[in-house]
């Protein structure tokens, strides 16, 4: 087991290393000339030559390279172009919010969306299975920011029963910091439930008819226990798997959720910084979000053992 994971964390040297590669190259593979665009239309000669040095373009790229991979090891992103802040400084000041926003969704998915899945399973072929999958179609056809505009104007603007926009630190209470996320947290998660409803659903439906299950049910076992206890815990490998590989999109979502609901965090940053073209803060956030997701797939796998004792290294 200790040898399985010291290989799946070398593993991910390599991926992130591609990752890297691929986040500096935007400067280069951007269209047209990225210090041109930075400095605008008014801007002259050495005013564009400066942000091309201060950029590092006038280097060689493999120079450039290797000088950002050594400022990252050491925990340097650089300096945003606009604000001259360190940007890991002012990831910093962001990452709250949006960590706040995918804990909480993520906890309102997978509550809500495993026991659907579960139940439109055991209720297979009835109206429960067909309202369930109905709303997991529905889920994947509807865009966020749709159902994200539909939920502030029902609840916030018509009932006022929860804030429109903005965000409330978790030290300024638990109930005013969970109110500010409630909206964004199920407008991002619909999509997320649905993915892994329908999984859920799918996996226990294969799993109900195997015959260690007959053998429960031949044995007097309760539904709840065979369907929570004996089913669903043979199920968990696959149903944990696209918990994971649901987590890219639940990244994705954010930035637009973030945008809609005024939430001043890494989405929102990441927006701004686009519109503005400010390099070195898209690179970081970029790199943190590509490291989040490789780090929790890695804990995914080294999670099946737990799951499922079948399965050693």
């Amino acid at each position: 087991m200790f040898a399985y994971i010291v290989r799946r964390i070398l593993a991910t040297i390599p991926v992130m290393a591609i990752v890297a590669l691929f986040v500096f190259s935007l400067l280069y593979i951007a269209p047209g000339d990225p210090a041109a665009v930075i400095a605008g239309d008014q801007a002259t000669p050495a005013d564009v030559e400066r942000i091309r040095a201060s950029l590092g373009l006038d280097r060689p790229f493999l120079v450039r390279f290797g000088e950002w991979v050594f400022r990252i090891i050491q925990g340097d992103l650089g300096l945003s172009i606009f604000t001259n802040l360190p940007v890991t400084r002012m990831i910093a000041q962001r990452i709250e919010p949006t960590l706040s926003l995918m804990v909480v969704t993520l906890v309102l998915a997978v509550s809500i969306a495993v026991p659907m899945g579960v139940i439109a399973a055991w209720k297979s072929g009835s109206l429960i299975d067909r309202m369930v999958m109905g709303f997991a179609v529905l889920g994947f056809s509807v865009p966020v920011f749709v159902v994200g505009y539909l939920l502030a104007y029902f609840f916030a603007l018509e009932l006022d029963w929860l804030p429109v926009q903005g965000y409330t630190p978790i030290e300024n209470g638990i109930w005013p910091w969970f109110q500010n996320l409630i909206l964004p947290s199920v407008a991002l998660g619909g999509v997320y439930i649905a993915l892994i409803a329908r999984i859920t659903r799918a996996t226990m439906m294969e799993i109900l008819q195997q015959d260690y299950i007959r053998t429960a049910r031949a044995k007097g076992a309760g539904q709840t226990t065979i369907l929570f206890l004996h089913a669903l815990k043979n199920a968990a490998v696959p149903i944990v798997t696209i918990i994971g590989i649901g987590l890219a999109g639940l990244i994705g979502g954010a930035v637009v959720t973030e945008s809609v609901f005024a939430i001043p965090g890494l989405g929102r940053l990441t927006v701004d910084a686009i519109l503005r073209r400010d390099y070195p803060v898209i690179q970081g956030v970029i790199l943190l979000f590509s490291f989040v997701y490789v780090l929790v797939n890695l804990l995914i796998d080294l999670s099946y053992t737990l799951f499922d004792p079948r399965i050693r290294y």
